[in-house]
């Protein structure tokens, strides 16, 4: 007992001190404190509905509250991919996000890319109910800005100008077809030339204007990162290419690099990220005599969360709980129905010690041929294949719940569409069926593509030191390989849609895929389009086109 007591007082310091520096530092500041002429700017990203998790919602009330009984004054903000993430936010589509983000206060949000991954009408309808405005330099419909590009807030009687920037990337990155007029045609963007420079100015003019309207100091919002695939448009490439700017508050990258670098003038500029799921809370702390004293994150490391292992009280906390009882009561929501039992699991077959076989894992299953096809008709992808190790659960015949749904696909993996060349299927469909007739969670169930296995043949896959895919060396076991139909070609490319595990983290071993080139990323989460597809495409009503355990004849395994 003595050394769980230790154990908490030694947290409960760590968060203290490390959360509240302004709390323990001189009597002097103290005092200035006191007067309300400091400000501290608070900043989350990527929050994706992560509120119960790291610091918590109520663990961010808990923070402002403490700063601001201490004298300071608060602005909140949020860099972008808030509202999506978890079941929170697909069961409400955002609403219940929007909600709790009023709740605790926030001045001022921009839109990250899976904002808009409940179509470009929600985001809107979302946008119109938040009491925060949405920012942005470069969002644009039919060329024209969607939302101001800038917002100037006062506090301790300084003006403080809030610039938005969104990812060029989000036309792929969330469902293209939201950004669409019925035509077909791009009528949304994000100025994504690929220079980067409409980006750059869009961003300069924010900056001018909101000096010329007397902004005492700017801040960037940003949620654009540092991965290498979003050049030009990383915060490295706006930074240096832009003037003006006293603090760049980024996200999208899931990051917590805090870096210094130069701008455009030679002249020092901070930029500051704070991760994902409320582990850290972004801050930059401007004293009473106007000086930007420090910027940084203030971070929580720990598996459990702040306000549990704190048992922090306040009414966050309380509105927290609300959402998730209203979240457990969704989740027992019947949402569609199915004519069928849909299995991961041999019907017949059972294991030595008489358990069910999973199927799922080793041939085809009528579950693996359902998840497999949300995933093509959800992308318009040619193929779309779902590693058997991401199906993990039987829906029932009869009633389905939003529940269900989600317990066949808990992971949470986000969707995204390569294109591949039919030798990479190949090496995929090869990989995956190495260990047939035994099980393995990289076998892959598939849409819009047949193949035979022909497991009396030893597996030709070779292996790295660390297990991953490393080529193939002898003949191949899988055969007769089509799409659409049609002999697949080795030389020709395909669109190939599947979850970011495997296609784009080398999940499962799955190297072959490395450097492919990204038509559309991070759409949406694998159990939202599982949900999507039943519920808007198949009406709700699962029928006997899935009526087969074994599946739809995809996939041959000749013993």
């Amino acid at each position: 007992m003595k050394k769980r007591i230790c154990a908490l007082l030694t947290v409960f310091m760590v968060f203290y001190t490390a959360i509240f520096p302004a709390v323990v530092c001189p009597a002097a500041e103290s005092s200035e404190a006191e007067t309300g002429k400091d400000i501290y700017i608070l900043c989350t990203s990527d929050v994706h509905c992560g509120v119960d998790q790291g610091f918590g919602y109520a663990g961010l009330k808990q923070v402002r509250d403490t700063l601001e009984a201490k004298g300071y004054e608060t602005i909140l903000v949020d860099d972008g991919d808030s509202i999506q993430g978890e079941a929170l936010g697909t069961l409400s589509k955002g609403e219940a996000m929007v909600d709790l983000m009023n709740d605790i206060g926030y001045d001022v949000a921009i839109p990250g890319n899976h904002e808009f991954d409940y179509g470009m009408d929600r985001f809107l309808e979302l946008a119109e109910k938040a009491d925060y405005p949405y920012i942005s330099c470069n969002f644009t419909c039919q060329d024209k800005l969607v939302f101001e590009p800038y917002v100037i807030k006062e506090a301790a009687g300084k003006k403080i100008a809030f610039v938005g920037v969104t990812t060029p990337l989000t036309t792929r990155s969330s469902t293209p077809e939201y950004f669409k007029n019925e035509k077909g045609e791009f009528i949304y963007g994000f100025m994504q030339d690929k220079t980067g420079e409409k980006v750059y100015q869009a961003v300069q003019s924010a900056v001018d204007a909101a000096r010329a309207e007397g902004a005492d100091y700017v801040f960037v919002m940003a949620h654009l990162g540092n991965e290498a695939e979003c050049k030009p448009w990383t915060y490295v490439d706006v930074i240096s290419n832009t003037t003006g700017i006293d603090v760049f508050l980024d996200g999208h990258s899931h990051d917590t690099d805090q870096v210094v670098m130069k701008n455009k003038n030679g002249e020092d500029v901070t930029r500051c990220a704070v991760g994902t799921k409320l582990s850290c809370i972004g801050y930059s702390h401007i004293s009473a005599e106007g000086e930007i004293v420090e910027t940084g994150i203030w971070s929580w490391p720990n598996t459990e969360a702040a306000p549990e292992i704190l048992d922090i009280k306040n009414e966050m906390r309380d509105e927290v709980d609300a959402a998730k009882k209203v979240l457990a009561e969704q989740l027992e929501q019947v949402v569609a129905t199915t004519a069928v039992r849909l299995t991961i699991e041999d019907p017949e077959e059972k294991d030595t010690s008489g358990n069910p076989i999973r199927m799922v894992r080793r041939a085809e299953t009528n579950l693996g041929d359902l998840c497999a096809d949300a995933y093509r008709d959800q992308t318009g992808a040619d193929i779309a294949v779902v590693n058997g190790g991401g199906v993990r659960a039987n829906i029932e015949k009869g009633d389905i719940t939003y529940g269900d749904i989600i317990g066949v696909h808990p992971f949470g993996n986000m969707i995204c569409v390569l294109e591949v060349t039919g030798q990479q299927i190949l090496d995929a469909l090869e990989w995956g069926s190495r260990a047939v007739p035994e099980e393995s969670g990289s076998f892959l169930q598939v849409s819009g593509l047949s193949y035979t296995v022909d497991s009396s043949i030893d597996t030709p896959c070779k292996m790295d030191e660390n297990n991953m895919f490393a080529g193939i060396e002898g003949e191949r076991r899988v055969k007769d390989v089509k799409v659409g139909g049609e002999t697949l070609d080795p030389k020709k490319t395909y669109s190939l849609a599947g979850n970011d595990y495997d296609l784009r983290k080398q999940g499962d071993g799955y190297t072959m895929f490395d450097n492919a080139p990204v038509l559309q990323d991070n759409i949406k989460l694998d159990n939202q389009t599982l949900i999507d597809y039943i519920v808007d495409t198949l009406g709700g009503e699962i029928g006997e086109e899935y009526a087969d355990p074994y599946g739809q004849g995809r996939i041959t395994i000749l013993e």
